[in-house]
């Protein structure tokens, strides 16, 4: 997180300090630096130079429209998986052209609207969303450009809740069944089918999972040509990893290494989806703490005004994030993981945990942190993907406010919620 930086003890993102951020927007807050971001883009862009390639941004990892416009400013197109995101990224400022639209459940009038909008492609999961393509195109007079989303029965060795290359996930079609939609792809009238999709969940730390499944769509690929259907359009999904734990990590031209021998043999033009890679190490949420608890078994609490539905994370996943203070004059580990917790002095082992009403609001269990006291500042790292996406609005708490640093400005992307937000749909009868 190269963006975030500890300068005369003190946390800030590129050129501004974090205390400064939050003594104008209060906490929780989300708060991204532009430039991380275009780094990340423009690293998986140089990685991938060597082939025709288009970078589809995945909306679902941060759907906030001055991220996403930063990144259409860039070049960059958007792998979307609902009609609101596709909205979204329309709004932000995307190339229909580049919008690629998967899930398993497109409804006909996501369809719809994406065809009205003259999308690039879908992913197409099942044989029943071919047949509801290809007639909602019908109605329409339109023929929709699709690829196979492959499930090749790959384990990508990421957690259970986030693979979905496996024979038993809901996500793609499997081999055998994808050969009886190209045997009969051309009876489809108002459907192409030139391209394969294949996403094995995130993060992925290694490489192999990439290349065992493409080994098997190399081999599937031919048996397409050979049947007349022309795959033009090979769509590589994303789950490249990022460092929660300060750890090396693998990086995309290591990806890249081995996936592109692929491509070229397969002499297709690439489409890769990454999201977290992108955002997740440019942002980090920052919190205040409420109190600290000790109970009569020596137990300590740290309780912030930051709660699962602000970072679901954690909840959902058992993920793992650094969490430091702001403000410390002692120096955040270079390396800190769950089985390398260390209580150094002038630390103490505490769980960081928020104020919604349930035990899984849980940000770090058992966790060695400086001591802290109400009102002090802890920042939660690599919170840009898949943080403010995924929060909601339960026990009733308005979510929190977006903000944008630019070298050494910053800016409000999106306000904090306020109680009339939390009813603005409602009405009393």
């Amino acid at each position: 997180m190269d963006a975030f930086y500890y300068k005369e003890n003190t946390l800030c993102c590129e050129d501004v300090k974090i205390n400064e951020i939050v003594s104008e927007t209060g906490t929780p807050v989300y708060i991204y630096s532009k430039n991380a971001i275009l780094s990340r883009f423009n690293e998986l862009k140089t990685a991938f130079q060597e082939v025709d390639t288009t970078i589809c941004f995945s909306v679902k990892s941060n759907s906030n429209l001055t991220i996403c416009k930063i990144l259409a400013n860039e070049g960059s197109g958007f792998d979307v998986v609902s009609g609101g995101e596709l909205f979204r990224a329309l709004k932000a400022g995307g190339t229909p052209s580049k919008i690629v639209f998967a899930g398993v459940g497109k409804t006909d009038k996501e369809i719809q609207y994406a065809l009205e909008n003259d999308i690039f492609m879908f992913n197409v999961e099942s044989i029943a969303e071919l047949e509801h393509i290809n007639a909602v195109a019908g109605n329409m007079t339109k023929t929709a450009k699709v690829a196979l989303r492959i499930n090749p029965d790959i384990d990508a060795k990421t957690h259970a809740k986030t693979t979905t290359g496996k024979k038993e996930n809901k996500f793609g079609i499997d081999l055998i069944v994808a050969e009886t939609i190209i045997e009969k792809a051309k009876s489809y009238k108002n459907v192409n089918v030139c391209g394969l999709h294949v996403h094995l969940g995130s993060p992925i730390y290694s490489v192999d999972p990439y290349v065992n499944a493409l080994k098997k769509i190399t081999v599937f690929i031919q048996k397409c040509r050979k049947t007349g259907i022309d795959i033009r359009y090979l769509n590589i999904g994303g789950g490249y990893c990022i460092s929660y734990t300060g750890e090396e990590v693998i990086k995309p031209k290591d990806y890249s290494a081995q996936i592109l021998p692929f491509v070229k043999e397969m002499q297709c033009q690439v489409i890769t989806e990454p999201g977290r890679f992108i955002a997740g190490n440019s942002g980090i949420l920052v919190t205040s703490v409420i109190y600290n608890k000790q109970n009569s078994h020596g137990k300590k609490f740290v309780i912030c005004d930051a709660a699962m539905n602000d970072l679901l994370r954690p909840a959902l996943y058992d993920a793992f994030h650094r969490i430091w203070p702001v403000n410390t004059n002692i120096a955040m580990p270079d390396i800190e993981a769950p089985d390398q917790c260390e209580v150094k002095q002038g630390m103490e082992l505490v769980d960081i945990v928020g104020p919604v009403c349930e035990s899984s609001d849980v940000f770090a269990k058992d966790r060695a942190i400086p001591p802290v006291n109400e009102g002090n500042l802890l920042a939660i790292f690599s919170a840009g993907a898949y943080g403010f996406s995924m929060s909601s609005s339960y026990n009733s708490r308005p979510r929190p406010c977006e903000i944008l640093v630019d070298k050494d400005k910053y800016f409000v992307i999106r306000k904090r919620e306020t109680y009339e937000d939390l009813i603005a749909g409602e009405d009393i009868i």
